[in-house]
């Protein structure tokens, strides 16, 4: 689903002819297996962020390559990737990434709209998600009316609504309580086993880092660990 090769990736601070280059990733290797839930690990600085930000396309690698449903996605530009991603991928954010002037149901839906679903199918499959993830009667409230668990449902349901074969999730449970973080990995596991959704998540959370069918550990930019459950 996900293959990953030779990534290296920095960044320049400091005035144009003065930078100062910043290595975050350094030939940075590794497979994302259909049906697999792959955790990344690793302190703050160890080039997590940057990983994710780079598979999503949100940012260009300076090296190596990213293949993604075997297409090499490391070399589109901004319009096919975005055409791409909408396809493929599905995120589920730390701090939810949801339009507050929007209802749950509208903020689900969006994906749909900029899909050009036609608004009678969109209704209901917007519908059937919000049903999936408990939420239907919560539709019609804002996210500000909201507890932080139900807002990651309603980011969670809006990651889903395009059947993505892939979810990337950056700390999901970073804003949630222990209580609430167990209902969401929970889901999470569910949704791997009984929909096959691949997911690649980032985490400093040993707790979200168990339920991977694999760990693997970054620091200093470099992959230094990969662990499979049954080893852990």
């Amino acid at each position: 689903m996900i293959e990953i090769k030779d990534l290296s990736h920095d960044f320049k601070i400091g005035k144009k002819g003065r930078e100062t280059v910043i290595p975050v990733l350094k030939n940075v290797s590794f497979k994302v297996n259909n049906g697999e839930i792959v955790t990344i690990v690793g302190r703050s600085g160890s080039g997590k962020s940057t990983l994710l930000n780079l598979v999503s396309g949100f940012i260009r690698p300076k090296e190596g390559e990213i293949m993604i449903n075997g297409v090499k996605t490391s070399s589109m530009n901004e319009t096919k990737f975005a055409d791409f991603r909408i396809e493929h991928l599905g995120f589920i954010f730390q701090s939810f990434q949801l339009i507050p002037s929007m209802t749950a149901y509208q903020n689900v839906e969006l994906p749909l709209i900029l899909k050009g679903i036609k608004e009678e199918e969109g209704k209901i499959r917007t519908n059937e998600i919000l049903e999936m993830v408990g939420l239907s009667d919560y539709q019609d409230h804002y996210p500000g009316e909201l507890s932080g668990g139900q807002q990651q449902r309603v980011s969670i349901a809006r990651a889903l609504i395009v059947n993505p074969p892939i979810i990337l999730a950056d700390e999901p449970t970073g804003s949630l309580d222990s209580e609430t973080e167990e209902d969401l990995l929970n889901f999470i596991i569910k949704l791997n086993r009984e929909l096959g959704i691949t997911f690649l998540i980032i985490t400093h959370d040993d707790k979200v880092a168990q339920i991977g069918h694999r760990t693997i550990e970054l620091r200093d930019g470099k992959v230094v660990e990969e662990v499979y459950a049954n080893e852990a």
